[in-house]
């Protein structure tokens, strides 16, 4: 059997020590393309854009664009036929639903949703450290060896047959860490300030009297890059086993299988609303036609 063809991208840059693990890793059982941006891109979801430029690259091509230009330039543009598009590894964890939605790194494997391919996004964490900043004093090792574990069984398994993506988040520093298929967690907030004084801590443009900062609780009581998972049972409790917010708490890899485009579900109430409306719409043209 031919090997599988994987186009790899991310959201850290083509330079970023986390897509070199994971490209080293995937060289072995895969024929691997990348096709990554050619600087940080963290936190733009699936944004995509219009126009773009590429550099050639020993491995492939580096991308003026986001993660999701460069999955749509790989598949699209490319002269190649891909079995999966793996994303990675991020240089931090992306778990619960908020997070994930908004993810550079996720976003690439939507963008592969769409596109008919399916995809893994790896993200690599530390169980101490959390963050794993500055990312060129961490190994990205044992990601990019549970993301070739990942792609070699989940094609082989048909895994894809029912499931677009998986979301994987695995630790760098807990060797023997076991496998969890999770879901993500809704663990989200907001905060506006108004009247902000210090402008510093503005990031939405030049700064202006009166302006307001709309700031993302995503990980709630923390401060840069400490770890909001401290070690004890309230924090655990907080997080539901099964979740993969969990899953980060106890040093396991996190796997959340997902659907990347929207995927309909049934909902009896909007049934009724849709045939209230209609009746309506039926009797209001009933009268227009009789001159009430």
């Amino acid at each position: 059997m031919s090997k599988p063809h994987v186009l790899l991208t991310n959201d850290d840059g083509i330079d970023a020590p986390g897509l070199a693990a994971l490209y080293e890793e995937l060289t072995g059982p895969a024929e691997v393309t990348v096709v990554a941006p050619m600087d940080n891109q963290s936190g733009v979801g699936r944004t995509r854009t219009h126009r773009t430029a590429r550099e050639d690259h020993p491995w492939g091509y580096a991308l003026d664009g986001t993660p999701a230009d460069c999955v749509a330039y790989g598949i699209g543009g490319l002269d190649a036929e891909f079995d999966l598009v793996v994303s990675g590894c991020n240089h931090g964890p992306n778990a619960g639903n908020y997070v994930v939605g908004r993810s550079g790194t996720v976003g690439a494997c939507i963008e592969a949703g769409f596109l008919d391919t399916p995809g893994i996004a790896v993200s690599a964490y530390h169980n101490r450290d959390f963050f794993v900043h500055p990312p060129a004093e961490y190994d990205f090792g044992r990601p990019a060896r549970v993301a070739r574990e990942l792609v070699v069984r989940s094609l082989s398994a048909g895994i894809f047959d029912t499931v677009d993506m998986l979301n994987v988040n695995a630790p760098v520093d807990v060797p023997e860490s076991p496998m969890r298929v999770t879901e993500p967690h809704h663990d989200y907030d907001i905060h506006v300030e108004h009247e902000v004084t210090d402008r510093d801590e503005v990031d939405i443009g030049k700064p202006r009297d009166g302006d307001i900062a709309i700031r993302d609780v995503v990980w709630p009581g923390t401060v840069g890059w400490e770890n909001p998972f401290p070690t004890d049972d309230e924090t655990r409790d907080r997080y539901p086993e099964g979740t993969d917010r969990r899953a980060l708490i106890e040093g396991e890899v996190s796997v959340s299988p997902l659907t990347a485009p929207a995927t309909a579900v049934d909902a009896t109430g909007v049934e009724e609303i849709a045939a209230g409306f209609n009746d309506g719409e039926a009797a209001r043209e009933r009268a227009t036609e009789d001159g009430i």
